[in-house]
């Protein structure tokens, strides 16, 4: 037994002394890979900077792997300085991406190891592969929040590792506190430190962007963008895919440029919803579905499609427990699409909720085929509303026209009032806490539109005419949610002052 052991540690000294500086070979030779499945190409480049260049900067488009390679390097380092002392810290943008992406690719992988090539037994997952960390012998990687640069700054080791998760949201104070780190590691001295940053990119601000647009201060990284072109050639994204969401998002939106070109973009101006807002209403609507989707259901917006559009059911949440989720406070569900082409079946789905809730607010665009579904609904049901886009603009119980939430801004239509709200609820600046699904139809929807001042200082906002001549498509998803915001004017909830828009005075 004791012969044994000594040969399996000479056999796992072996593996550490081959490839200690070869993060390539490892992924190539120490995990059991699948018929038609390998690194790509670019993977493996960005796998053998990291010895040479110590600081790896990789953006590109969602689908290249950046996961994997983070996980292949997490697992790289691990088992090869085990044994020395070393630290790997791991963190992100968002918390969720490590507990639900990151270190549960970690483990994926770890499956997948041949331990006979690296010669030892496989992670104890009680004691050394962990939930959040990889703790071994002498060092562990592990899991922090991007917003304590301090416990970033206070992981001392003569061998470390920096990982950056989606690093387009990470301050510039996390990526400073690992500036001690790289002052008293190099060739002249005995210790070590890299660092890898991995995201899709956004907006073109902040230290993510800086690294990659080779900014002066920053030329001791090594900035590589992966392209759409070579996530294709690799199989990694579907030609199909991108080609549609160019034809559903608009081949100039910040939308396709940034997820599917992977490069950078400013949110559109002239556009009523920045993606930026949608895309942290998303965070928040994670918060909601790990809370357990809490809250009483407040409203459905049905919008009844037509001309090959398919018809789109929303509800929407009101979440009163600010102890549990106090950055949410009302909450979109999945949305349910019907594509029959039949404008009385997405009635009938909503029906199936109508019938435990008959006094539910119920929005519908009644322009059209919309006018039929409200018709057969009212049947039934005592509260069904029309929306009307090209109406007038909404009014306050005494007759006066809604405006925005500085009481400075009117609008053109009932439509632009609608979307105009919109943009409220999302903006930061008003923190009113609205969650949105993550579903791909209804971000291009909402960052759609554009807006222009009309007449006497109005605002208009694109019509959906005039949105399906530019994209060829309507924003059916979107109108389903932002219906929503309208509603019957009640005497009690008019305040003294008239100051914002009536759906801050309903929904604040």
């Amino acid at each position: 037994m004791q012969r044994a052991a000594a040969e399996r540690a000479r056999s796992y000294d072996d593996f550490k002394a081959k490839y200690r500086s070869d993060p390539e070979g490892f992924v190539l030779d120490c995990i059991a890979w699948k018929d038609g499945d390998s690194p790509t190409d670019y993977q493996l480049e960005i796998l053998r900077a990291i010895p040479e260049k110590k600081r790896v900067c990789v953006r590109g488009p969602h689908g290249l792997g950046k996961t994997a390679l983070s996980a292949w390097l997490v697992l790289w380092f691990a088992l090869t300085r085990d044994g020395e002392d070393w630290k790997m810290p791991t963190t992100a943008g968002a918390w969720r991406q490590l507990t639900k992406f990151l270190w549960p690719e970690i483990h994926k992988w770890a499956r997948r190891l041949k331990w006979d090539v690296i010669g030892r037994v496989p992670f104890d997952e009680r004691l050394e592969l962990q939930t959040l960390g990889l703790k071994l012998s002498t060092g562990e990687a592990f899991a922090v929040a991007s917003n304590k640069p301090d416990l970033i700054e206070g992981a001392h080791a003569d061998c470390l590792f920096y990982l950056y998760d989606e690093s387009k949201a990470i301050g510039d104070d996390t990526f400073d506190a690992a500036e001690g780190a790289f002052s008293n590691a190099g060739e002249n001295t005995m210790n070590e430190a890299f660092a890898a940053a991995f995201s899709t990119p956004g907006e073109p601000q902040g230290r993510f962007y800086d690294i990659q647009s080779r900014k002066a201060g920053f030329e001791d990284w090594w900035p590589r963008a992966v392209s759409l072109e070579e996530t294709v050639a690799a199989g990694r994204v579907a030609r199909d895919w991108a080609m549609q969401r160019g034809r559903q998002w608009g081949a100039d939106s910040t939308l396709y440029i940034r997820r599917v070109l992977g490069n950078f973009a400013s949110d559109d101006e002239s556009g009523v919803v920045p993606l930026s807002w949608v895309e942290a209403a998303q965070e928040r609507w994670q918060d909601w579905v790990e809370a357990g989707k809490i809250g009483e259901l407040e409203a459905l917006g049905i919008d009844v499609g037509g001309g090959g559009d398919p018809s789109v059911l929303a509800k929407l949440f009101r979440i009163n427990e600010p102890e549990r989720l106090p950055e949410v406070r009302r909450a979109v569900d999945e949305l349910e699409y019907d594509r029959s082409g039949d404008p009385l079946a997405i009635g009938s789905i909503a029906s199936r909720t109508l019938n435990k809730f008959p006094a539910l607010r119920t929005v519908v665009d009644v322009i059209g085929l919309g006018a039929g579904t409200a018709s057969e609904l009212r049947r039934s049901f005592s509260r069904i509303l029309g929306f009307v886009a090209g109406g007038k603009v909404p009014t306050d119980a005494r007759g006066n026209e809604l405006t925005d939430k500085s009481g400075d801004m009117l609008f053109a239509d009932a439509r632009s009032w609608a979307w105009w709200t919109m943009r409220e609820m999302l903006d930061p600046q008003y923190a009113e806490g609205w969650a949105l699904p993550p579903d791909d139809r209804l971000t291009g929807d909402l960052t759609a539109p554009k807006w222009r001042e009309w007449g006497k200082g109005r605002v208009r906002v694109e019509s959906k005419e005039d949105i399906r001549k530019r994209l060829k498509r309507s924003t059916d998803a979107a109108d389903a949610v932002i219906q929503m915001l309208y509603d019957e004017p009640k005497e009690e909830e008019i305040p003294e002052r008239r100051v914002g828009s009536f759906s801050f005075r309903n929904f604040g």
